[in-house]
């Protein structure tokens, strides 16, 4: 890998925004949200009966109504409901959490607010199930839970198997509004760097291909961050997160730039995974007060929803960073350059020009404080033929960007990958020149991290 800091910056050149790349863009903005939120129906179990009896706010005491109230205070424009299934629990899910969150709708009308739940995955962990609007949203998400979910069964382990997971992606996958399956801290059971637990990148992989528009990412930075003992919940000491993002993120050249330098589009986010928050004796942030998913959208469900499907989306903890705009072009050419999500055809032989303009907040975050970014980074990924990407790296610090107000630019030409590629951007208000592993006790408002999700490189042949 090969890594160059602190660059001199070439002069700024004007350069479209995403929201003057092309006419469909005209109303889309910047939507903050979180995609994992739990309320009291993330229920516990009376395992002395028979069916288990739920107990209405086991694992969180927030009504659903309150838990949008947080997320609308935290600057949130969108959420989904996730809460955990169990033995039985589509039913509570139909009977009792469907009506919560119609409740929530009519009590927070100004926030958009998705059906959802924890999924259950079989031979798997969890992952985020986000439903589609429409007049069958309950229903949907009723028949996924209680056909699929592994732990809906009520004879533990009788549904763990990879089969039944493929299986619920192919009923996702044919539904006409097909909705969004995002794979939940994936490392978090991990024994160590690359030693992987219940979720293995062949399982990502696998996943991947039976549904490429369903199951379409995985949490970058997972919830808990409040956590003091384990950021995260990250249990294990050898296998902890790196700036508060997972390894599978966090590491260059790691699992997640070798599943892009395969082409997959596959994108992360940064979630809450709220339960009890710390004030309250917890050990989570409410929605958007620490960890925030940006989505280029309009303020409209589907649009938003589109967004994630599409990659046009960043991750970022802190508020370090309220708005990024990547683009990938090719030097020269006054055509606007592909953004997140996107492809650029490349011919042989062409100069690529990166730009990233990246905007710090004007506002203190939810700590009272204005985190300064200490440095950014543009990382070019291409396959090597071998089966691991070919990485390049370059930093750039206060002296090596331009400022302009609030924003903050760089830009960087190079060769394109003969073989296409990928690029994407990262930044931190920390020196650490790789995010490093996160220890017990340290304040995670002194550790920030963004990352852009990533523009395609693709070759003419």
């Amino acid at each position: 890998m090969r890594i160059l800091s602190l660059l001199p910056i070439v002069a700024f050149m004007a350069w479209a925004s995403p929201a003057q790349a092309t006419d469909h863009d005209d109303d889309r903005r910047w939507q903050p949200g979180d995609h994992h939120v739990h309320s009291e129906w993330s229920v516990d179990w009376d395992r002395s009966t028979s069916p288990p009896t739920p107990i209405r706010g086991g694992d969180s005491p927030y009504s659903r109504a309150r838990n949008a109230r947080q997320a609308v205070a935290h600057g949130l424009t969108w959420m989904v409901h996730t809460d955990h299934g169990g033995p039985g629990h589509s039913a509570v899910t139909r009977d009792h959490a469907w009506p919560a969150l119609l409740e929530a709708r009519r009590e927070v009308p100004e926030l958009i607010q998705f059906n959802g739940m924890e999924f259950d995955v079989p031979a798997g962990e969890h992952a985020s199930l986000i439903i589609a609007p429409g007049p069958d949203e309950r229903d949907q998400l009723v028949t996924i839970e209680r056909e699929y979910n592994r732990n809906e069964p009520l004879e533990p382990g009788t549904r763990d198997d990879g089969q039944s997971m493929l299986d619920a992606l192919a009923h996702m996958r044919a539904l006409p509004a097909p909705p969004l399956v995002f794979v939940n801290h994936p490392s978090r059971t991990a024994t160590g760097v690359g030693r992987w637990g219940e979720v293995e990148p062949a399982e990502l992989r696998a996943w991947h291909d039976a549904a490429p528009r369903v199951l379409v990412g995985m949490e970058g930075a997972p919830g808990h961050q409040a956590a003091s003992a384990h950021r995260g919940l990250y249990r294990h000491a050898a296998a902890p997160t790196f700036g508060g993002f997972d390894q599978m993120t966090a590491q260059v050249g790691g699992v997640w730039d070798t599943m892009l330098a395969e082409g997959r589009r596959f994108w992360i986010t940064a979630t809450s995974d709220s339960h009890v928050n710390l004030r309250d004796g917890g050990r989570d942030f409410d929605p958007g007060q620490y960890s925030k998913t940006y989505v280029w959208a309009r303020p409209e469900a589907e649009d938003i929803l589109d967004g994630m499907r599409e990659g046009r989306m960043f991750a970022v903890t802190g508020d370090l960073i309220d708005a990024l705009e990547l683009s990938v072009g090719i030097a020269g050419d006054a055509k606007p350059g592909a953004t997140m999500g996107q492809a650029l055809a490349v011919p042989a032989g062409a100069t690529l020009r990166v730009e990233l303009r990246v905007r710090q907040p004007s506002h203190p975050n939810f700590n009272g404080e204005r985190p300064a970014l200490d440095h950014i980074e543009l990382i070019v990924g291409t396959a090597d033929g071998e089966g691991a990407p070919r990485m390049q790296v370059v930093r750039y610090g206060p002296d090596a960007w331009q400022g302009e107000g609030q924003w903050r630019s760089v830009s960087w030409e190079l060769p394109a990958p003969q073989r296409g590629g990928f690029v994407r951007a990262r930044g931190t208000n920390t020196a650490e020149a790789t995010p490093l592993a996160d220890l017990p006790g340290e304040d995670p408002w002194q550790d920030l991290w963004f990352y852009s999700n990533p523009v395609f490189i693709e070759p003419v042949r």
